[in-house]
Order: C-alpha cells, then sequence, then structure tokens
C-alpha cells in the first residue's frame, strides 16, 4: 500500500510539473510526505535538492528548516 501511495505521488508530482512550473513547491510537498512515510533518508535529498536548485525559491527556507530539524533528530 506504501508504495502504491509513494507511486501515485511521485506521478502526480510528473504530471504537475509541466503545468505549474513551481518544481521547488513541488518537491517540497513530496519531501514532507517523505517524513510522514517516516523517510528522513529521501526527505533529506530533496530538501537537498530544492537548496542546490532553488535557492532563492520561497520554499528553500522551508527546506533548510526542515533539513537541519531532521539532522537534529538523526543524532
Amino acid at each position: 500500500m506504501r508504495t502504491l501511495i509513494l507511486a501515485v505521488m511521485i506521478a502526480l508530482t510528473m504530471a504537475l510539473s509541466g503545468c505549474t512550473g513551481q518544481k521547488a513547491a513541488e518537491l517540497y510537498e513530496t519531501a514532507r510526505f517523505e517524513e510522514k512515510q517516516n523517510n528522513p533518508e529521501h526527505a533529506a535529498e530533496l530538501y537537498e535538492e530544492i537548496l542546490r536548485n532553488y535557492p532563492e525559491s520561497e520554499f528553500a527556507k522551508k527546506a533548510r528548516e526542515r533539513l537541519t530539524d531532521l539532522r537534529k533528530r538523526g543524532k
């Protein structure tokens, strides 16, 4: 079931990315979903991608905060 939900979320993200042009927002939402699915490693990768590719976006600050929180919990 978890795999099916993840597949649907990825498909939706890919479908919407061509329409919205808001890739940073989509990456952020996917990262939050990964956190909720107890997959902090993948969430961190997505947050890092936002910081790397969209450093000036409104989601960069949010991604930095979430990444800091994930790293604190990982200790």
